[in-house]
């Protein structure tokens, strides 16, 4: 029971373990019990309980020393800073008598969980000593810690993402909330609270800081970011973490080192796969042209500079027409500028690259309107219902995928773990693939270009 109530309590730094603010408050709650049945009930208490290795650690560093039951003394190492054990009551427990109770150090049978005693120390008290049965007790125990045990709260984990509008960011979305179920499942307890927010529209900076600040002012227990841009999210993320609010960011990089982990796509190798396939559709010859997301956005800018770099050094003889167009952040926007672009080159191009879904799906209405479709080679980034009915029909020749439902679950995943005091990995690759039209029924492809998102959203 200790341990469940106090399992979300501590926190680990540099190898040591700490009471957090939750578990500060419910050690004082659980010094209030054991001095109810010190100073009201009066008797000492021999009880045991089921805790870990570091519950104990933590409590004997408080001044409380765990002593083991004697069912558990066992020869061997000593838990660090733990000293040996003392007497521990032997058989069963029938009554109390005594005086209350303590905790003592221990020496730990199992290397993960031991049964410690609470266990009587006589000492002054001014009310008369007298005996209870253990079966006359058993409800008081209950009445008294069962509102304590109830009491946990869950972590409230804000889910940022850069936009709301494309399917990309509803998988990360769905993502998420299979990680908060199967938290809450494996604890048997809402352990989890996901807040989903974000800004409407991929290039809203001002938006998402505002949205940042105010999670700050909430005070949630961590964060899972999406940054729009890798440097205007900085100082709003740092002063995040300051205020002990941990970050984890996700798909799209942030120019600090003070977050907790980096959940995401190798998007320069991406960015390399798509120029080395659409290289091979040409036969190593013709012009092309790249259209870009917008500057700032560090995932994309790694494709963009992936794709170029690919080119370059595996295919020399491809000429680049244009890479320094930007589709902006909206379908819309994209489309106008790959109708510019079309306009400009379109009776010389051979095969065109966008580095994300908006792009992609601007380009291929583009396309489509200036009849180039399934006559010139195309490659975009990312999947969607616009994007597989485009590469189904042959007017996308290939798309780069990632993996956005696996980021949104292992970035909230991550998070509980920085919030249990868990070491974690600085850098979480989710994984890149290249779907066609070949291979898009493949079961492998299955959860990345057809995600369960009714399963989770709705």
């Amino acid at each position: 029971m200790l341990s469940c109530y106090l399992q979300d309590g501590f926190e680990r730094t540099k190898g040591v373990w700490h009471l957090n603010d939750r578990g500060a408050s419910r050690m004082l709650r659980v010094g209030f019990f054991l001095f109810f049945l010190d100073r009201v009930i009066r008797p000492g208490l021999t009880l045991r309980w089921g805790v870990t290795k570091n519950e104990v650690g933590a409590l004997s560093g408080l001044g409380f020393p765990a002593q083991a039951c004697a069912s558990e003394r066992a020869s061997g190492p000593l838990a660090p800073g733990l000293e040996s054990p003392g007497h521990a009551r032997r058989g069963p427990l029938t009554s109390l008598s005594g005086t209350p109770a303590a905790l003592g150090p221990v020496r730990l049978r199992s290397p993960n969980r031991i049964q410690i005693c609470l266990t009587a120390r006589p000492q002054p008290s001014r009310f008369p000593a007298f005996s209870l049965p253990m079966k006359n007790l058993l409800p008081l125990l209950v009445l008294a810690v069962a509102p304590f045990a109830a009491a946990a709260e869950a972590y409230k984990i804000a889910v940022i993402p850069k936009g709301t509008t494309h399917e990309f960011w509803k998988s990360i979305n769905a993502g998420a909330v299979k990680a908060e179920r199967e938290i809450n499942a494996a604890a048997g307890r809402e352990a989890v609270k996901i807040i989903w927010k974000g800004p409407l529209k991929e290039d809203d900076r001002e938006q998402q800081v505002q949205v940042v600040e105010n999670f700050v002012g909430r005070k949630v227990n961590a964060m899972v970011l999406a940054p729009l841009d890798r440097r205007a999210l900085v100082a709003p993320v740092e002063g995040a973490i300051r205020a002990k609010i941990p970050v984890v960011v996700i798909d799209s990089g942030l120019e600090t080192k003070a977050i907790a982990s980096y959940v995401s796509t190798d998007n320069r190798e991406g960015g390399r796969i798509a120029g080395r396939q659409l290289g091979k559709l040409l036969g190593g010859k013709g012009n092309v042209i790249m259209l870009r997301l917008q500057v700032g956005s560090a995932s994309t800018e790694e494709r963009e500079e992936g794709f170029l770099e690919a080119i370059k050094k595996e295919h020399p003889a491809i000429k680049i027409l244009s890479s320094d167009q930007h589709a902006g952040a909206t379908r819309d926007t994209a489309k106008q500028a790959a109708e510019n672009l079309l306009n400009r080159f379109g009776k010389q191009l051979n095969g065109i690259f966008t580095s994300n879904e908006s792009g992609t799906a601007g380009m291929l209405l583009a396309v489509r309107d200036a009849g180039l479709a399934g006559k010139v080679k195309f490659v975009g980034f990312d999947s969607g219902e616009t994007l597989n009915a485009g590469l189904m029909a042959g007017h996308i020749d290939g798309l780069v995928v990632q993996n956005p439902m696996q980021m949104g679950y292992l970035g909230v995943k991550t998070a509980y773990a920085v919030l249990r005091g868990e070491k974690v990995p600085a850098v979480i690759d989710t994984g890149v693939g290249f779907v066609t039209k070949a291979n898009f029924n493949d079961p492998a492809m299955a959860e990345i270009v057809r995600p369960p998102l009714d399963k989770y959203l709705k």
